[in-house]
């Protein structure tokens, strides 16, 4: 674990109560500083901007790690376009000095996607916004196959996509993006992945047998709902030059049992 250096910061983490979210504020605290998780469950709308003024006031940096459940295409872009627009807007009326944005490694590399369709327009809206920023892309969390799984169950199967991939523990990405707040803005983008490619329907097999009982027949197919053959080939994987985290699969497969 990196120990702060800096002076203690307020930080606000936007999507602070999920996955990454709460990684992120656990290692804001770790190293010193004070964590203002935003979310609806703290009251506050980023698709509105109700409740963002008195969120963001007297905060330093703003990580923002928000995702949304929208199932239209329309509807998932547009959350992503007006959250940042919200999130800026007010950050300006605040002073904050940075806006730290998660996004995901092969944003850029596909228009048939709707959910990096959006990433993508979020990391223009924020490099358009007027405020020193930081953008950090990110391969996919290790639990990601569990959630892939789920998306394509079919009574006793489940079809899933065989993609390619360099999948990250949260927990590795959560520390990079403190690093980032605790930092210089680089008005740029980064990136960062795991140590090592694996193949998802693998890693889905793995997970299954750790966590034990009965398993379903996973199909190895491009059936499942919102994936395609374009997400095939090296469209997940980061490029020459991306950080490489610690944790490996093997690692977070020995937590998670432990845990379970």
């Amino acid at each position: 674990m990196t120990i702060t250096t800096t002076p203690p910061m307020r930080v606000a983490v936007i999507g602070g109560s999920g996955l990454a979210g709460s990684a992120v504020v656990r290692s804001l605290v770790r190293r010193g500083h004070e964590a203002v998780s935003v979310s609806r469950g703290s009251g506050v709308d980023v698709t509105t901007g109700d409740g963002l003024a008195a969120a963001l006031d007297g905060v330093d940096t703003v990580i923002d790690v928000g995702n949304t459940a929208a199932e239209k295409p329309a509807a998932m872009i547009d959350f992503f376009v007006t959250s940042a627009a919200n999130i800026l807007a007010a950050e300006h009326e605040a002073g904050v000095r940075q806006h730290v944005l998660l996004s995901i490694i092969g944003v850029d590399r596909t228009r048939d996607y709707p959910h990096f369709t959006g990433k993508l327009a979020q990391e223009t809206t924020v490099a358009g916004g007027g405020i020193p920023y930081t953008i950090l892309r990110a391969t996919e969390f290790f639990e990601f196959a569990e959630s892939a799984v789920q998306w394509g169950t079919k009574g006793d199967f489940s079809d899933v996509p065989p993609l390619l991939m360099q999948p990250i523990a949260v927990d590795d990405v959560a520390e990079a993006l403190v690093d980032a707040a605790t930092a210089e803005p680089t008005n740029a983008i980064a990136e960062i992945a795991g140590p090592e490619r694996h193949d998802l329907v693998d890693l889905a097999r793995r997970i299954q047998a750790m966590r034990g009982g009965p398993a379903l027949r996973l199909v190895p197919s491009w059936d499942q709902s919102g994936f395609g053959e374009e997400m095939a080939g090296n469209l997940l994987l980061p490029r020459d030059g991306a950080a490489l985290a610690a944790t490996t699969f093997d690692d977070w497969l020995r937590s998670s049992a432990r845990s379970s």
